[in-house]
């Protein structure tokens, strides 16, 4: 073989490897760049994303709240002593001055029979200074007494009255004393707890050692307090009908209205303190209970409804995430009614965005996302 054909051949054999090593160069980077593709695919979270449904036309919020006597107090002993007798128990339905109990007072009326005694030992003192003043005065005319006695005297008869006086208002406190031997029900109402027996020793007032005789509530009207929400505040103005429901009461609602409200904004609630008095001439509604206040909505454009997982509780706010252009865009709402489950959104959301289901807490605007599905 001449050397132009050993030539040839080697060149043929470069050309080869050299092509063998081109398409090995090129496999191994078509190889990278697919790695590296699906490595940035890799990093791009999937997220589900769901629409604002539209939310149901309703002109009444609901509200929870509580059933409290319009007038609610314990009733105390102005006196000490033993129980005689007591005539209401649970659950009766009293008038205003009804006898409820009476106590027995024996030292009281010992106290009283002795400042008796003693008024009518000062006032006998009395009548005597008296005489004797009026005996000096006609005397000094005559000039057989002189004028520093009989000063003494009226003197002598002004301590008398004032010594009068004095036993005789001693003897109208124990007569006072005496009469808060009967307990009588301030107002109408109804007996929700007796907390004493015959024999048992009463102590007067309201201090540690007096004792709560008896608990009455007036129930011709009842008091709801009730918690409006911020964003509905203004619907809770005083004379604004309400309606009341009770779960054991099914299909009944009872007509009230919301007589005033705190004026001010609870800040750690965002919420109106409001009260609602209703009229229970039957007392079919008791204290305690529960209750739902329906609560009439001024006319208000439309509202969107949106899951609880799809809002993100943050610092600066209540924002949702959704997709716009294969990115994140935080947008603050404002939140209505809580449904529970779901929320109502009364601003800033149109009804067309996409947002994400369950976002993580470390999402941030501008982020990349891929959308997996729509829910």
């Amino acid at each position: 073989m001449n050397k132009v054909m050993w030539a040839a051949a080697a060149t043929a054999v470069l050309t080869a490897m050299a092509m063998m090593v081109s398409r090995g160069i090129e496999a191994r980077t078509r190889a990278a760049a697919v790695l590296a593709g699906e490595t940035r695919d890799s990093a791009i979270p999937t997220v589900s994303v769901i629409r604002p449904a539209a939310g149901a036309p309703s002109d009444e919020l609901v509200l929870p709240g509580n059933i409290e006597a319009f007038t609610d107090t314990p009733v105390y002993a102005r006196t000490s002593g033993y129980l005689k007798k007591w005539y209401v128990d649970i659950g009766a339905r009293v008038d205003a001055g009804e006898l409820l109990a009476e106590i027995e007072t024996p030292e009281i009326d010992q106290q009283l029979k002795q400042a008796r005694a003693e008024l009518e030992t000062v006032r006998a003192n009395y009548r005597l200074a008296q005489t004797t003043a009026e005996r000096y005065r006609n005397l000094l005319k005559s000039e057989s007494v002189s004028q520093q006695d009989t000063e003494e005297k009226a003197g002598d008869l002004a301590a008398k009255k004032a010594a009068v006086d004095a036993a005789a208002a001693n003897v109208d406190r124990l007569q006072d004393l005496q009469s808060f031997q009967k307990i009588y029900a301030p107002f109408d109402g109804v007996i929700t707890a007796r907390n004493i027996d015959v024999g048992a020793l009463i102590n007067a007032g309201s201090n540690g050692t007096g004792k709560e005789l008896f608990h009455i509530a007036a129930t011709g009207r009842m008091r709801v307090y009730v918690q409006v929400p911020e964003v509905n505040s203004p619907a809770a103005r005083p004379g604004a009908p309400v309606e009341l429901t009770l779960a054991e009461l099914p299909g009944r609602r009872f007509r009230a209205k919301i007589v005033r409200t705190s004026g001010s904004i609870d800040p750690s609630s965002r919420t109106l303190l409001a009260e609602v008095d209703v009229d229970n001439p039957s007392g079919v509604l008791l204290p305690g209970a529960y209750v739902e206040v329906h609560l009439k909505l001024r006319a208000t454009g439309r509202s969107l409804v949106v899951p609880v997982n799809a809002v993100l509780f943050r610092t600066e706010g209540l924002t949702v995430a959704a997709v716009r252009g294969g990115r994140v865009a935080l947008l603050p709402i404002t939140v209505g009614h809580d449904y529970g489950n779901t929320l109502e959104v009364v601003s800033g959301l149109d009804g067309g965005e996409e947002l994400i289901a369950n976002p993580p807490d470390s999402i941030e605007a501008g982020q990349e996302v891929r959308v997996r599905g729509q829910q």
